[in-house]
């Protein structure tokens, strides 16, 4: 009876240590959390089945398990329109053999971290807006057999390291913007043209070590040099819109291939935590009795057992936890998180409550724009200006010390810009119940300049009308680089950042600022030193993203837009600078640029501002004009005046009767 009890009670302890380890690995669940939290916008909800509180993903939307669904082996989500970043925490998922999310808009760089994943055979990154370098560690995945990284903005060079993986049969690396030769074996090519082999006594780390690669596109890129003799068994078209030394396949013009390509926007990813493996403790036997002998192994182990995993739990949650500080919630006010910026930053800026705001937008029903990261009302100050006020969308439980930190540094930042060009911030609101973090802008009265200039009344955007608003514009981006310091550039320059007043003066607004908030509070949450629960905002923490040849290359393409009334991208034609590049070439030619609604305009202006337009778009950064040269080469040249108008036209006539 006695032996029976025993044995029952080792059995039932057993099962709850199988029970234990069939959990599924929290480490993974976490990853998969992480990845979604990095997604700011889901708008065919596929993620909206991720629950953060179930401990098995396997049902999960694009989720897929091992037969005995214990591990993530495929995530595959493409053709979704996620937009986010990439969490480097996926490399937690140490089972992950296909990685698919093709076609969607994520952002940011590549994680180096991916290449710790190595199970991973399948990684389709194409057809996102990644950027910048390929990390080289991808190098170390030792079972890849294809990489997609296609159509994204990814710069630098192509790592050689990627020649060290053996398996890799599939390479697409095609319209990117990298720069560099093709590596075949330490910079030098192969003097065998048959594909795989090398010279005795080499050490190729290039891709002639890619003994199975059958398939490979390195097209449309900067690549410069010549194709390795290696790989010269691939279709001519994989090596084509580079900077190779070769006629055929074509390659890109001399100009294009003068300097780097266009710029674009950076943004950081989240930070990653490095999580060290616990060792096993080892267990020695001693000379007792076999039962008891048996019986103290069998008890030992499983009590050991489970206290490692309640260990490896335990320090788990609290790594997790560490890489962030989460705004504390509690019913006290005293117990919530203090946060400490320089007393002085906000002292100049008008602080609003909820209740004034709410009264002045009418009980926020006027909506007047949205994006999934904000809201704009308009309102009317009592007795005051008319404003337009962005209300972020984030929910309290997702706000944290870090965005706290730069929502306030952002408001400083805007707070100082005052020109007659730019929207002009009068104050903000922060307030915790109900939680609220709003913006509070001057408003034009007259909407956007993409609203009037693909859905309004071509008649109201005379040539003349075009002209000021180009100069206006030029004038404010003037005033951000060069006068204000430090200089200030805006996140998104293009038409929908352009409010017009109602005698149609352009007023540029960086409402999408709200994005950058996000990215720099990832990138730099560990510059922020915490002392309990006071957190310190450093005077070296990065300043706001300044992107100065971007805004140039922007406006060039703003510029095209106001003339010619096309968006700066259609469906069906295409992008609207390639499109115009074949007229702006041609002297002859100009004048097909110009938007068919128009009636008149002057050609002496058009040359002008076509000129402006090849200044800005230059491909290399390096010879693009400063906006307060470009500004003076547009106020010098162009007329905006009446009695020129009048002078160039008889429809003049009709047109400022229409203007007016």
């Amino acid at each position: 009876m006695r032996t029976c009890a025993l044995l029952q009670v080792l059995v039932t302890v057993f099962g709850l240590f199988l029970v234990i380890c069939d959990a599924f690995p929290s480490n993974e669940v976490y990853a998969l959390n992480t990845f979604k939290e990095a997604i700011y916008e889901d708008p065919l909800l596929v993620l909206s089945n991720w629950n953060a509180l179930d401990s098995d993903p396997c049902g999960w939307a694009g989720i897929f398990c091992s037969l005995a669904q214990d591990h993530v082996i495929k995530i595959n989500i493409s053709g979704a329109s996620l937009k986010g970043f990439l969490s480097p925490n996926l490399h937690l998922l140490s089972s992950l053999q296909e990685l698919i999310l093709h076609g969607n808009v994520l952002i940011g760089t590549i994680p180096k971290e991916i290449g710790l994943l190595k199970k991973l055979k399948f990684l389709d990154l194409g057809a996102n807006q990644l950027t910048g370098p390929i990390p080289p560690v991808l190098g170390n995945l030792s079972n890849i057999m294809k990489i997609n990284l296609q159509s994204n903005g990814l710069t630098g060079k192509l790592p050689a390291e990627l020649g060290n993986l053996k398996y890799l049969e599939e390479l697409r690396v095609d319209r990117n913007k990298l720069q560099g030769i093709v590596p075949a074996n330490n910079g030098s090519d192969f003097t065998s043209g048959v594909h795989g082999m090398y010279a005795s006594g080499a050490s190729p780390t290039g891709f002639c070590r890619s003994s199975q690669l059958k398939v490979a596109d390195f097209s449309f890129n900067f690549l410069i040099g010549s194709i390795p003799k290696c790989l010269v068994y691939l279709p001519k078209s994989s090596f084509q819109g580079n900077c190779l030394q070769h006629k055929d396949p074509k390659q890109r013009s001399a100009a294009l291939c003068g300097g780097t390509p266009p710029p674009t926007y950076h943004a950081s990813t989240v930070s990653s935590n490095k999580h060290r493996p616990v060792e096993e403790p080892k267990h020695q036997a001693s000379s007792k009795p076999t039962w008891l002998l048996a019986l103290e192994v069998v008890t030992g182990v499983m009590v050991g057992s489970l206290f490692i995993v309640a260990l490896v739990t335990g320090l788990q949650k609290f790594k997790n936890k560490s890489s962030i500080i989460p705004w504390k919630k509690s019913g006290s006010e005293k117990d919530h998180m203090t946060i400490y910026v320089d007393t002085g930053m906000l002292k100049d800026v008008v602080k609003y409550s909820r209740q004034e705001l709410e009264v002045a937008c009418e009980d926020f029903s006027n909506i007047i724009g949205s994006s999934p990261d904000s809201v704009v009302y308009k309102g009317t100050m009592k007795g005051g200006p008319e404003i337009a006020v962005i209300s972020l969308c984030v929910k309290e439980e997702h706000w944290t010390a870090y965005l706290e930190l730069y929502f306030q540094k952002e408001v400083a930042e805007l707070a100082r810009i005052n020109h007659e060009n730019a929207g002009k911030l009068i104050g903000y609101c922060r307030e915790s119940s109900p939680f609220t973090r709003m913006l509070v802008f001057e408003y034009a009265s007259n909407g956007t300049l993409y609203e009037h200039l693909h859905y309004g009344e071509g008649c109201q955007l005379s040539w003349t009308r075009r002209m000021k608003i180009v100069i206006g514009i030029a004038k404010g981006l003037t005033y951000f680089h060069s006068e204000l310091d430090p200089p200030f550039t805006i996140s998104e320059l293009n038409s929908n950042s352009v409010y017009l007043t109602e005698d149609f003066s352009p007023k540029l607004v960086d409402f999408e600022s709200w994005k950058s908030i996000i990215s720099r509070s990832e990138k730099n949450s560990g510059a922020i030193s915490c002392e309990g629960a006071i957190c310190v905002l450093p005077n070296s923490l990065e300043s706001r993203h300044l992107d100065v040849q971007g805004n140039i290359y922007a406006f060039g393409v703003l510029l095209l837009e106001i003339i010619s009334g096309r968006p700066p991208y259609c469906k069906d034609k295409g992008c609207l600078v390639d499109w115009a590049k074949e007229f702006l070439e041609v002297p002859e030619v100009l004048s097909y640029v110009v938007d068919p609604e128009l009636k008149h305009f002057k050609e002496e202006d058009l040359k002008v501002i076509c000129e402006v337009i090849n200044l800005c778009i230059h491909p290399s950064t390096s010879r693009r004009t400063s906006m307060k040269d470009l500004c003076a080469i547009l106020e010098s040249n162009i007329d905006t005046s009446i009695t020129a108008e009048l002078k160039a036209s008889s429809l003049a006539w009709a047109e400022l009767a229409l203007s007016s």
